[in-house]
């Protein structure tokens, strides 16, 4: 280090030399930026790298330009004439992705022909990228082309996780990372210090190692090992935040994209099993869109509205005098915004509405005597002041809860099957599904029970209204339901609040049935639905089927070694609500051009077999033509050789004209 006598001070510079390249690579990557304080900031440089700018030409030479080349678009799907959507499958060791619509439009887009060994495939939240897990990482890809956007180097990837905006991504591997001597160092690569460590946090757009963690912490009891509950990290709908929990311990939340310790301290909360975020609204975005303005445009005014912070809710179990307890938080404010004790709890389910309007707690009660088990649903309405709770009392077990997308009802499915729980060979659990929806003004309301079901599973439409009730996992059922909440009404009116009646119209569409079925799921219109049998599950019949809302089979696939369906997710609209409502206003208008295109592709499709007819026939005429040009000139040559022999030979024919039988009486 250089030391400047005079003023008692180092010359601001210090040559530090390592064993081992790998060292220097290291120090660079993790020192070179980094902020000492608001005006200084520490450099690191390779000595090879002075002297090679101190022996620079002086000399000018003008680069040469490169021609430009467009990248392609990451959403270029999007632009589908016939808007289409698009799903991926994966049989054996090939992944297809295929567009849907018609059958003369349901063309393969894709196929990895040239990567094998793949764990299994994923789509992004907003379909932005597929990814491919393989031994030795994760790689993205996107475009027109499918052309690689990104990998990622964590060897003996086993699961993955997207953060909502689709800018972070977590990888878990269940062996522990390992740094061999003379590994590639950077940015990009894991470090000794994230040896041992099972989770990684990547930057999507420029592939950068953010941080590592451990699948469980060291003081972690022994007894909450053997079970990894996923996604280990859960993010805040914004990206901004991503939280892991230390069980009975706390919450630690993290920052983006620095991922340093929010606040510099975890949440500390004794007791503590499970949170989740709320999730984030068309409201908020609506809020935030607005304040992000205000705030542009550098006015003083305020905004009518605040948007809504981050919210966080988490539950803690009875431990010796003090009572369940589910609480939510506001974040970054850490601020307890409601509270609700509870009692004789056994277990807590946590369900948000996708709009964030609602949080149902489904709470798993305990009599006294500890024998018997029933459930209660906590409500919470967030979009009222001092979020009420409301308390819906069921008698049976509930097995499964969802809530209608971007609606006011809800679905469950329970049962009070004595063979629940420990059902035997062959033995089907008969359930009920019940409806329930909100009253403007008053509490939620039973519409409909279906009693005397064989369904486990609720999938929702993401545009709400239709609703399929499933048999999954069973190996004697497989039926399909298919449902319309809203038969008798106006689904444009319903969605603006102009119809009160919703629940007078709950019909049966159809039904179905796909045989050893373990995958349900809608398409992003919500107009069609995937059922699938994978072969990590069995081996009867693999394969996949796709129908329409009202239970219409349009495709079905039986493959050996099926193994994935996944429909394409779609961004968010751009269009603003005032311009949908425009569009369902006009929906007949839009309506006839379909009808035309249709009539267009019919049109098509007939001509081309008319075309394929006449050019049939055109080659039958012009094949006895030309058998009839052959027949002629072989009669000819027979004519003309009968007359160079000059043999006459005569042919007498007997021809018997009539016959007539008389008997002679003497």
């Amino acid at each position: 280090m250089p030391w400047d006598d005079a003023t008692g001070k180092s010359k601001g510079f210090m040559f530090v030399e390592f064993r081992h390249v790998d060292d220097a690579n290291l120090a660079i990557a993790a020192l070179n930026g980094h902020p000492f304080d608001a005006r200084h900031t520490f450099r690191v440089n390779y000595f090879t790298d002075i002297e090679r700018y101190a022996g620079m030409d002086e000399a000018y030479v003008e680069p040469e330009l490169e021609d430009y080349v467009p990248r392609e678009h990451l959403r270029a799907w999007l632009a589908d004439p016939q808007s289409r959507d698009q799903y991926v499958t994966y049989r054996g060791e090939e992944v297809l992705i295929n567009w849907h619509g018609k059958p003369s439009q349901g063309l393969v887009l894709n196929a990895f022909q040239d990567w094998k060994d793949f764990l299994y495939v994923a789509w992004s939240p907003l379909g932005t990228y597929i990814a491919t897990l393989h031994r030795q990482g994760v790689r993205l890809w996107g475009g027109s082309s499918w052309k690689p956007q990104q990998r990622f180097a964590h060897p003996m990837v086993k699961l993955i996780d997207f953060s909502p905006c689709e800018q972070y991504l977590v990888t878990w591997s269940n062996e522990p990372i390992v740094v061999p001597e003379g590994a590639l160092q950077g940015p990009q690569y894991f470090s000794p210090d994230d040896e041992g460590n099972n989770i990684a946090v990547w930057d999507i757009k420029s592939g950068d190692l953010l941080r590592t963690f451990s699948t469980f912490n060291d003081n972690d009891a022994p007894s909450s090992k053997k079970q990894m509950q996923w996604p280990a990290l859960k993010w805040s709908p914004d990206d901004k935040f991503v939280a892991r929990i230390t069980p009975g311990q706390m919450i630690s939340v993290h920052e983006l994209p620095g991922m340093y310790l929010h606040g510099k301290k975890s949440l500390k909360i004794e007791g503590v099993v499970d949170f989740e975020w709320c999730p984030q609204g068309d409201k908020d975005k609506e809020d935030l869109e607005k304040d992000a303005k205000v705030m542009a445009s550098g006015s003083a005014a305020k905004t009518s509205k605040k948007a809504r912070e981050n919210m966080l809710v988490y539950w803690t179990p009875e431990v010796a005098n003090q009572p369940a307890r589910v609480t939510l938080l506001g974040f970054p404010s850490r601020t307890i915004l409601r509270q609700k004790n509870l009692f004789n709890v056994t277990e807590c389910k946590l369900y948000w509405q996708n709009q964030g309007d609602f949080l149902c707690v489904k709470v798993d009660r305990h009599t006294k005597t500890k024998k018997s088990i029933f459930c209660n649903l906590e409500i919470f309405r967030m979009r009222e002041k001092d979020y009420p709770v409301e308390v819906v009392e069921l008698k049976d077990t509930v097995l499964d809860f969802s809530w209608e997308p971007k609606g006011e009802r809800f679905a469950i499915v329970s049962s009070s099957d004595p063979n629940l729980g420990n059902p035997g060979p062959g033995v089907t659990t008969k359930t009920d599904v019940s409806f329930h929806q909100l009253e403007h003004g008053k509490n939620f309301k039973l519409l409909r029970t279906l009693p005397g079901r064989t369904s486990n599973a609720i999938r929702w439409s993401p545009r709400g209204r239709h609703v399929v009730l499933a048999t999954v996992g069973s190996s004697s059922k497989s039926e399909l339901e298919f449902w319309d909440l809203d038969f008798n009404s106006d689904d444009a009116n319903r969605r603006e609040g102009q119809n009160t009646d919703w629940g007078s119209g709950i019909q049966l569409l159809g039904t179905a049935d796909h045989y050893g079925v373990t995958d349900v799921e809608w398409d992003p219109s919500g107009r069609y639905l995937a059922t699938s049998a994978s072969a990590w599950t069995h081996t009867l019949e693999n394969g996949f089927a796709i129908w329409d809302f009202r239970g219409q089979e349009l495709i079905k696939q039986i493959q050996d070694r099926f193994k994935q369906f996944i429909w394409r997710p779609r961004p968010i609209s751009l269009l603003t609500k005032e311009k949908q409502r425009q569009v369902r206003k006009n929906l007949r208008e839009y309506s006839r051009a379909f009808d035309e295109d249709d009539a267009a592709e019919e049109s098509s499709v007939s001509a081309e077999l008319i075309a394929l007819r006449k050019r049939l026939v055109d080659e039958w005429n012009a094949w006895r033509t030309l058998q009839k040009k052959e027949l002629g000139e072989q009669k000819s040559l027979k004519s003309q050789t009968a007359s160079e022999e000059k043999e006459e030979i005569e042919v007498w024919v007997d021809e018997v004209i009539e016959q007539i039988e008389e008997e002679v009486v003497e």
